[in-house]
């Protein structure tokens, strides 16, 4: 049975976002399979310092809450420990902010050993602040002969609980790490060009992912996970892409969010490394939604922190069928995914781009020679082979920073 819960908000004075945030935070609550039976928002200059809202408005949620028979309490931005705590107390059900939300929904999501280390983490540093308990449990403490002091309060012994979980999941994360590094210098060492499917959630990444992979292989299995809410895949997917004689890999990536918590940015900067290894960055945008420019903004920002700003990029203007289809322009493709408009413009200049940094050479290898036979299995695609009395002849092709090893 879907938990039902009342969503309010505050329309703070000079914040142009805050509008389309409680539209989103209730599409968060939605990805959450909440049901929401009523909305509330106010209108103040700042937040109330002790209950987010004034104290006649939270009468008003209360009554709504009574109403409706709601469950439960979302508030449409992230608070303070205090402010939830006296909320709790004021409204008698269960409250939560943006950023539980957005952590819930990380949480039933990820799949990989990886991604539910960083959700735990996540989820960890989020609470561990909000570890405050009544007077009452202040004062129960642990232990203490005559001796020995006082012993230790409840709320000092629960915060040392998350603090060692923390550092327990933080050295099993880098174990996992070690893993995945020699997994990514194998992609290295096949000099094979990373594209990277990068934007805003829910713009349609996985969507254009799969259609570029029904263009390059019929192979049902390699399609990623696609649904119409935000955050519908978390876990970064790679493929491996032929077409047109030439290779590369392909990532999707977890979309961005504006306002994502601090701790979410922090523990899933290795699920974004993917973007950072990538030789172009695509950055799908959903090209129907009004808030468009905001959201490009939102990620030009994420990949700035990821210190990928200097990667070519492209926008592909994704869900043009909703709205209108615009001539193509360097660096910028107006598609449908779903309706499969505009992916072979996209795939063909990909393709010229990744054959303009490479070169076809012809090498000849004495027997003896056995470095420069090593360099060409480590560095370049071999085209042809021929034995002959004395020495191989190659045929290969190498990207064009390597060339020099065989010239």
């Amino acid at each position: 049975m879907n938990l039902k819960i009342v969503c309010a908000g505050l329309y703070l004075e000079n914040d142009k976002d805050v509008k389309s945030q409680f539209e989103e935070t209730k599409g968060l609550a939605r990805a959450c399979d909440y049901e929401i039976v009523g909305e509330i928002i106010q209108k103040r200059r700042t937040p109330h310092p002790a209950t987010y809202f004034g104290e006649g408005k939270v009468s008003e949620i209360k009554a709504l809450i009574e109403e409706t028979k709601a469950s439960a309490c979302m508030i449409a931005a992230p608070i303070t420990p205090s402010q939830m705590r006296t909320l709790k107390e004021m409204l008698g059900v269960r409250v939560f902010d943006r950023n539980d939300c957005i952590l819930e929904i990380f949480g039933k999501r990820a799949h990989t050993k990886q991604a539910k280390l960083q959700v735990e983490l996540a989820t960890l540093k989020h609470e561990l602040p909000f570890v405050i308990h009544t007077q009452q449990n202040f004062s129960r403490m642990r232990g203490g002969s005559k001796n020995k002091g006082e012993g230790e309060k409840q709320y000092q012994l629960d915060r040392r609980k998350y603090e060692i979980r923390i550092q327990k999941v933080e050295k099993e994360l880098k174990e996992v790490k070690k893993s995945l590094a020699s997994m990514k210098r194998k992609r290295h060492r096949s000099d094979l060009k990373m594209v990277s499917l990068v934007g805003y959630t829910n713009a349609g990444k996985s969507s254009c992912m799969n259609e570029i992979l029904r263009y390059c292989d019929k192979d049902e299995d390699k399609q990623v996970f696609v649904k119409d809410m935000l955050f519908a895949t978390l876990d970064a997917s790679i493929r491996h892409v032929s077409y047109k004689g030439v290779e590369f890999l392909l990532s999707d990536t977890v979309g961005f969010v504006s306002h994502l918590p601090h701790e979410l940015m922090d523990a899933f900067h290795s699920t974004l490394e993917s973007v950072s290894d990538a030789d172009l960055i695509l950055q799908v945008v959903d090209e129907s939604n009004e808030n468009v420019l905001e959201h490009m903004e939102v990620t030009q920002k994420t990949l700035k922190k990821l210190s990928v700003e200097n990667t070519p990029m492209w926008v592909l203007h994704n869900k043009c069928d909703l709205c209108e289809y615009k001539k193509n322009e360097k660096g910028h493709f107006y598609i449908s995914a779903e309706k499969g408009v505009g992916i072979s413009e996209v795939l063909e200049a990909v393709v010229e781009m990744i054959r303009k940094e490479r070169m076809t050479l012809e090498v000849c290898v004495d027997y003896e020679n056995i470095d420069l036979n090593a360099k060409i299995h480590r560095f370049a695609n071999i085209l042809s082979c021929v034995e002959k009395q004395d020495h191989w002849e190659y045929q290969i092709e190498v990207d064009r920073r390597y060339a020099s090893l065989f010239q």
